[in-house]
C-alpha cells in the first residue's frame, strides 16, 4: 500500500459500512452458481434482480425492493431465455424496464409490472438478434433514452435503437469491430461520447462509438487489465486487473494518455475479481472483490496523488456479486450516501450494505447530497445518433425536489432565468395562475427590477438564503460546489419572483381599493 498523509480534510474520511439486519436481507433466494465475472444483480428504487438457477434455460428473479425475509420457492421468475443469463441492467430511465442477455445469443428487453409477479414472465418486450454467438455485457446509455449497447463472444459491440414498434430487432443501428478477443468490461463517460472497454487482449481501447473508431489503446504489460471504469468528469480512467505476479492491482489513467499509468498499486494476493463503483457526486470509489468479503472506499482528487485510501468494510462472508442502488434510491435521513446488495450464495442471501457518513443530525445535509443524475433522459436516441452530446438531467435529493437541466447549460445567464421559470411553472401544476399572468410590458418591467436587485440589493435580507451570501461569496472551485451555488441561487431567484408577484398584486389590490373610493366619494 503506497503513503498515505496521515491527517487530510475530508468529509467523508470517517464513512463506515454497515450490514442490513437480518429482517432487512433478502434469503432463500437460489443464486446462480454461474462462474461468469459479472455482477449478477441490478438494483433500482422499486426493485431488486438477481440471476438465479435455473433448469432447462436461463432465468431471473425480480423482487420489490421492499418485500425483505425469506423468499417464497415458487416465486415467478422471468425466464424466456434458452441458455443461463449473464448480465442484467435496469433501464435508468424507466424503473419497470429491465435488459438480459444469455449464453442463447440473444438480448432480450422485458417489462415488469407495477403489481406483484403471480406468474412467470416468459414472453419479452423486445428481442434483439445480431450476435452469432453468447452475449455477455450489456449497458444502457447514461443520456439518450433507448440506446443499449451489448457485448458478445463474436468480440463485437452492438448498438441498438429500443424505439421502434417491432417486436424483434435485428439490425443494429451500429457495430463496433474494433477488438481481438472477448470484451471483459464496457464504461461511458458522463456524456456518454466515449466508450472505455477492456479487452481479453489485456488492452483499454477508448472508443467513439458514433463513428466507431479507437481513439486511444493502452498495452501496458505489467498491468493485466479485467475492468475499466470512467470516472465522471475528472478525465480519468480507473482499471482493476493484475499484475506480473498475479496480485490484485488497480490503476489509475489519464483519459488523454493512455501510454503510462498515472499511478498503480498492488492489493493483495487474492484470486477474485475487483469490481468498481464509482460515485461522482462525492468523487469516492469503491472496489468490491469477489470471492472475498472485502469492500475497499477512495477518494478521487484531481490533484496528486489522486487515490485516497479511506477505509475497508470487512466481512467473513464472501461476495459472488454485488448489486448498486441507484441515489435516487437511498435513505438520506440517515446520512446514507452509497449502497450494496451483497449476493451471498452460500447462505441463499443477498445483503444490503449502507455506506454512511456520520452525523448527529437527521435533517438533510446537503453538502454530502449534491445535485445528481436524474431519472428523466436528456436526449432521444435520434438526437445521441445525430452526434448532440448533452450531460445528465441532475436532481436533487432535497425531499420535494425536482429536475433541473444538465451542467452544459448551468453556465449561461439568460436560459438559467427561463428554466427557473418553467420549473416553477412545472411545480404549480403545468399552467400559470390567473392572478399571475401579466402584460409582456409588465414582465419586461419586472426583469428589470429583478436584475437590479440582483445588482443592488437594497438591504441584508434579501442577499441571504439560508445563511448564504449569493453576492460575496468565493467563487466555486469544483464541479460540485459549483451544482451547490447554482442550486441555492435558483432558490433566491425563485423567492425574488414570489416577492415580485405579491408586489405587483399588492399594488393592483391599492389600485382597485383607489378606484372603488372615488367613486364613493363621486357618488356623494
Amino acid at each position: 500500500m503506497s503513503w498515505h498523509p496521515q491527517y487530510r480534510s475530508s468529509k467523508f474520511r470517517h464513512v463506515y459500512g454497515k450490514a442490513a439486519s437480518k429482517e432487512k436481507c433478502y434469503d432463500c433466494v437460489p443464486i446462480t452458481r454461474n462462474v461468469h465475472d459479472n455482477h449478477f444483480c441490478a438494483v433500482n428504487p422499486h426493485f431488486i434482480a438477481v440471476v438465479t438457477e435455473c433448469a432447462g434455460g436461463g432465468a431471473f428473479l425480480v423482487i420489490p425492493i421492499h418485500q425483505t425475509g425469506k423468499l417464497d420457492p415458487h416465486y415467478p421468475k422471468i425466464c424466456g431465455h434458452k441458455g443461463n443469463v449473464l448480465d442484467i441492467k435496469w433501464n435508468p430511465f424507466n424503473d419497470f424496464v429491465i435488459a438480459s442477455c444469455s449464453e442463447d445469443a440473444t438480448v432480450k428487453i422485458w417489462d415488469i409490472p407495477k403489481h406483484l409477479l403471480t406468474r412467470n414472465i416468459t414472453s419479452p418486450k423486445k428481442e434483439l438478434l445480431g450476435h452469432v454467438r453468447r452475449v455477455g455485457l450489456i449497458e444502457w446509455h447514461p443520456t439518450a433514452n433507448n440506446i443499449l449497447f451489448s457485448s458478445g463472444y463474436d468480440y463485437k459491440i452492438m448498438i441498438w435503437k429500443l424505439d421502434t414498434a417491432k417486436a424483434v430487432i435485428s439490425n443494429p443501428v451500429k457495430i463496433l469491430d474494433a477488438h481481438n478477443d472477448v470484451v471483459l468490461s464496457m464504461s461511458f463517460n458522463t456524456d456518454g461520447s466515449l466508450l472505455a472497454t477492456a479487452c481479453r487482449d489485456r488492452k483499454i481501447r477508448l472508443i467513439d462509438p458514433r463513428a466507431g473508431t479507437v481513439l486511444q489503446v493502452a498495452s501496458y504489460k505489467s498491468h493485466r487489465v479485467n475492468k475499466v471504469l470512467f470516472l465522471g468528469n475528472m478525465k480519468k480512467l480507473f482499471s482493476t486487473g493484475t499484475s506480473r505476479w498475479n496480485n490484485r492491482q488497480i490503476a489509475l489513467w489519464d483519459q488523454n494518455d493512455l501510454s503510462v499509468p498515472l499511478l498503480e498499486e498492488d492489493l493483495d494476493g487474492s484470486s477474485g475479481l475487483l469490481f468498481p463503483f464509482y460515485d461522482s457526486d462525492t468523487c469516492m470509489l469503491y472496489v468490491v472483490g469477489k470471492g472475498d468479503g472485502n469492500i475497499r472506499y477512495y477518494e478521487i482528487s484531481p490533484e496528486k496523488p489522486y487515490l485516497n485510501y479511506l477505509m475497508e468494510y470487512r466481512s467473513h462472508l464472501p461476495q459472488k456479486g454485488i448489486g448498486m442502488m441507484p441515489k435516487r434510491g437511498l435513505e438520506v435521513s440517515a446520512c446514507e450516501i452509497f449502497r450494496f446488495y451483497k449476493l451471498i450464495p452460500s447462505k441463499s442471501l443477498i445483503e444490503p450494505i449502507s455506506m454512511i457518513v456520520p452525523r448527529r443530525s437527521e435533517s438533510y445535509q446537503e453538502d454530502i447530497y449534491p445535485l445528481t443524475t436524474a431519472a428523466q433522459p436528456a436526449l432521444t436516441a435520434q438526437e445521441w445518433l445525430n452526434g448532440v452530446n448533452k450531460g445528465p438531467l441532475l436532481v436533487s435529493l432535497r425531499p420535494g425536489s425536482g429536475a433541473v437541466n444538465s451542467l452544459p447549460q448551468f453556465l449561461e445567464s439568460e436560459p438559467l432565468i427561463n428554466t427557473t421559470d418553467l420549473s416553477q411553472h412545472q411545480g404549480r401544476g403545468g399552467r400559470m395562475p390567473l392572478k399571475d399572468m401579466q402584460k409582456p410590458s409588465e414582465i419586461e418591467d419586472s426583469r428589470k427590477q429583478l436584475k437590479v436587485e440582483e445588482k443592488f440589493p437594497k438591504n441584508e435580507q434579501t442577499c441571504l438564503s439560508n445563511g448564504f451570501d449569493v453576492f460575496e461569496c468565493p467563487p466555486p472551485k469544483t464541479e460540485s460546489e459549483l451544482l451547490q451555488m447554482f442550486y441555492r441561487q435558483q432558490e433566491e431567484i425563485r423567492r425574488l419572483r414570489e416577492v415580485v408577484n405579491q408586489r405587483d398584486i399588492h399594488i393592483k389590490q391599492l389600485e382597485l381599493e383607489l378606484r372603488n373610493l372615488c367613486m364613493d366619494t363621486g357618488s356623494y
